[in-house]
């Protein structure tokens, strides 16, 4: 398995339970910055750190609201899932053939005990 930056950068920008709760609340409904600094608590300097290390890892996109450029609208941005669900697949895969390899054994041994 060769490295891949973008599960790097996935993988890190998700173990921050702040920004966890963060794609946990976009994933019901686009919100503003202001809308999710209030529902998670904390200034909005503090979320726009995590905004950008969200958006820097390709998890969440950053629209401007139509007729106030001022304001912008944070959604998920599903494709930015896609190295984990690639990793989390291969993990999947080696694991079901180590398990059916495990059970093949262990029938087998279990089917020379009762002769």
């Amino acid at each position: 398995m060769k490295p891949s930056p973008a599960l790097d950068r996935t993988l890190s920008a998700l173990a921050d339970p702040t920004r966890r709760a963060v794609v946990e609340l976009l994933r019901k409904k686009p919100r503003r910055a202001g809308e999710l600094a209030a529902a998670l608590a904390m200034s909005a300097p503090a979320l726009s750190r995590h905004l950008r290390i969200l958006r820097k890892s390709s998890l969440v996109i950053d629209d401007e609201v139509e007729n106030d450029a001022r304001v912008r609208l944070y959604r998920l941005r599903p494709e930015g899932l896609n190295s984990l669900h690639e990793w989390l697949d291969e993990m999947t895969a080696f694991w079901d053939a180590q398990l059916l390899s495990f059970k093949a054994h262990a029938e087998k041994r279990t089917g020379r005990r009762q002769r």
